[in-house]
């Protein structure tokens, strides 16, 4: 597409080494980058030629360098950065938020943007699998930065005869304001002794979590793995 192509002769000139391309490479390069310059009505046979050189010198010069394959990777890697920015949209949280009582609960919930996961335990302290839970989840809540990761004792939330000790760690998962998921005793579902790895997968299964928040791109060394 003309859009593609265009990014891509930006960003090769933007990415040339300025103080080691000659004037003429360096006019190629800026035309290649701005392709809708204007002509005037009368200036048509400039503009045919314009546009027949443009053809060939593009050509050449992307056919002459061996260092376009490198410059490729790194434009591939933007790119991968842009995208993974456009489709992150929304607030970012990263921590595991602390609910004091029900209407935080509430709040927290109904007040949300309908895009947004919001993840709750309901925990008290003393509860076997609680504590490991907290600690698992504030992993994730690093890990899965557009999710709304939320805990809160059963004391607090106003409905503690709901959430008595047998239903505990309950884990509740909201989006939209609607429940879309209530697992209690959740601690169950894992050994005796488990970790954020555990919880991720276990969500992972009811499709719970998005996909995993991309790690900064560097800045195109070879060494570095490929996107593709």
């Amino acid at each position: 597409p003309k859009g593609v192509i265009n990014d891509w002769r930006k960003f090769k000139l933007e990415s040339e080494d300025r103080d080691s391309l000659s004037l003429s490479k360096k006019e190629i390069l800026r035309q290649m980058s701005s392709p809708h310059r204007s002509f005037s009505k009368d200036d048509k046979d400039t503009r045919e030629r314009f546009c027949r050189k443009m053809s060939m010198q593009e050509y050449e010069l992307i056919h002459d360098e061996q260092e376009d394959e490198s410059c490729l990777q790194q434009y591939r890697k933007r790119c991968m950065q842009d995208m993974h920015q456009r489709l992150s949209f929304g607030p970012k949280y990263g921590y595991l938020c602390e609910l004091q009582n029900g209407e935080q609960f509430l709040e927290a919930i109904e007040k949300e943007r309908k895009t947004t996961t919001v993840i709750v335990h309901i925990y008290e302290d003393g509860i076997k699998g609680c504590d490991a839970l907290n600690n698992s989840l504030t992993c994730l809540a690093a890990e899965y930065a557009t999710v709304k990761f939320c805990k809160i004792k059963a004391s607090d939330t106003g409905a503690g005869d709901r959430f008595s000790n047998e239903v505990l760690p309950t884990l509740l998962v909201y989006k939209g304001g609607e429940l879309l998921s209530n697992f209690i005793s959740i601690s169950e579902q894992f050994n005796e002794e488990f970790f954020a790895v555990d919880v991720e997968s276990f969500l992972n299964e009811y499709g719970l979590l998005p996909e995993r928040e991309l790690p900064l791109l560097g800045n195109g060394n070879t060494d570095e793995q490929d996107v593709e």
